[in-house]
């Protein structure tokens, strides 16, 4: 990093020792009356030497708007030799990810550029890794008129409608989950739900986390079907930022405990996976019944950290360790950009038992060639969706990839939960992933003893065989419940 001469740091320090007494003060003005963090006194891990700085860290969190980057240490670095390592480079521990061990967010506080930061990091031997905290968008162009290909001349299986559709009054626009031609549709392409809700709709014992732009856990077809921490269980404590008031979930974005949507993309995901079915509101959710842990880390204007989207997993693994029954991770989200660190912490949560849902992307290009990330990661707990039309055909936006694209289900016009208690119709893989995470929930409705690996190849061998997937995804086929649950 930049090293200033004698007299430029001299000054420096001054200017700081002022800045920080008078924002002490703001500081302390801001806390009086935030109810939903309460700051933690203690730094687990830390010991003597370092405890000053760690717990300042803690008790006085605010978002750095320093440059960031994620650093994994080699086994074996103690948590005081990373504190020194960061201050002999004028750098500061922010956080650390409790579940991947030896890693940690750190705070350059020279204003050095992020990516100089992490190769100085690169270059110690202590470090096996260090990146850039980049940022993650939503992915584009999921809401284009979606023409589509010329329809296949094989036709899908005809609905057979065994039990009665769900009273929902809007469930007939819902193709993906019956489709009997409605608006151009080909009938029978859809996931088979209304067979598979003759064995199960669902079950509240089932917890999917939603990690996205938050949930509206307040839309009239939603609170029912809210995860809410138990009174027996704690808030959330994380030894560097603090505890939190998660009575519905975890908000990395704006580092609190309420995860409320103010983007609209993780509340439509939401409803996909979950819509309370057949209470006479609104639309049907793949469950009727089910726990959808609401996790934030995108902002209004969908955009979020790596290190955000980090934190929201490690919440995941720290609730399931408390003993929430959190089986599966939904991601609609992702880049191009390969974070060892995102996949260390993806890899973690498939130790711990959960399945991890992503979309493939919507850039209409070939993941084998280019990857998207985390979709791409090649973990035994990822399963990467792609996007179908009411035709039975691949969205044109779709990403596939006959290796690293694993299945395909309804992703264009797909109509679910607003913010507001509103409903609209969206396209994209971002649609097309809670579909699977809804099945996988259904799954486990019925299978709870299920591992997460018999869980995602039940998943990925009870697909139907599309002709217009073959060389487009891995398994050939599209998502089908009622095969899943062995409904039929």
């Amino acid at each position: 990093m930049n090293r200033q001469n004698l007299f430029k740091h001299l000054m420096l320090a001054f200017a700081i020792i002022l800045v920080a007494a008078f924002a002490g003060q703001i500081r302390r003005a801001r806390r009086t009356g935030v109810v939903d963090v309460t700051p933690s006194t203690t730094v687990a891990t830390d010991d003597d030497a370092d405890d000053d700085d760690a717990n300042a860290a803690a008790t006085d969190f605010e978002p750095s708007g320093d440059a960031e980057v994620i650093v994994r240490f080699r086994a074996g670095t103690s948590a005081e030799e990373i504190n020194r390592i960061a201050a002999r480079l004028h750098d500061r521990v922010e956080d650390r990810f409790e579940y991947v061990d030896g890693e940690a967010v750190i705070a350059d506080q020279d204003d050095e550029d992020a990516e100089a930061v992490a190769a100085e990091y690169r270059a110690l031997p202590e470090v096996v890794y260090a990146e850039p905290n980049v940022e993650i968008s939503l992915d584009p162009n999921e809401d284009e008129d979606d023409t589509s290909e010329e329809a296949d001349a094989q036709s899908g299986d005809d609905p057979v409608v065994a039990r009665p559709a769900p009273n929902d009054p809007l469930f007939e626009e819902q193709w993906s989950l019956l489709n009997t031609g409605q608006q151009g549709g080909k009938s029978g392409a859809d996931i088979s739900a209304v067979r598979a809700w003759e064995k199960t709709t669902g079950s509240e014992k089932i917890v999917v986390a939603v990690i996205d732009t938050g949930v509206d856990y307040t839309h009239a077809d939603l609170s029912h079907n809210i995860w809410t921490r138990p009174a027996n269980l704690a808030p959330y404590t994380d030894g560097q930022l603090g505890t939190f008031d998660d009575l519905h979930g975890f908000d990395a974005a704006d580092m609190d405990g309420d995860p409320m949507d103010d983007n609209g993309h993780g509340t439509h995901c939401a409803g996909i996976v979950g819509a309370e079915g057949d209470n006479q509101d609104g639309i049907a959710g793949v469950n009727w019944h089910v726990q959808i842990m609401p996790l934030k880390f995108l902002n209004a204007q969908g955009s979020g950290s790596l290190k955000d989207a980090i934190e929201c997993i490690n919440y995941v693994i720290a609730r399931k360790r408390d003993g929430v029954n959190v089986r599966i991770i939904s991601a609609s989200w992702g880049s191009t950009f390969y974070s060892r660190a995102l996949e260390d912490a993806i890899r973690r949560a498939g130790e711990e038992g959960i399945l991890f849902v992503a979309a493939a992307g919507n850039a209409s290009t070939n993941n084998d060639r280019r990857p998207h990330y985390p979709s791409s990661y090649d973990l035994a707990n990822v399963v990467s969706v792609a996007a179908l039309t009411r035709q039975d055909n691949l969205a044109r936006f779709s990403n596939y990839g006959a290796r690293s694209v694993h299945i395909a289900a309804p992703g264009a016009e797909i109509l679910s939960t607003w913010p507001g208690n509103e409903y609209e119709e969206h396209s994209g893989t971002s649609m097309a992933t809670p579909e699977v995470s809804g099945v996988a929930a259904l799954v486990l409705a019925v299978n709870p003893n299920l591992t997460m690996k018999e869980l995602r190849a039940r998943i990925l061998e009870s697909v139907d065989k599309l002709p217009a997937l073959d060389g487009k995804v891995s398994t050939g086929g599209r998502l089908n419940a009622a095969r899943a649950v062995r409904a039929e």
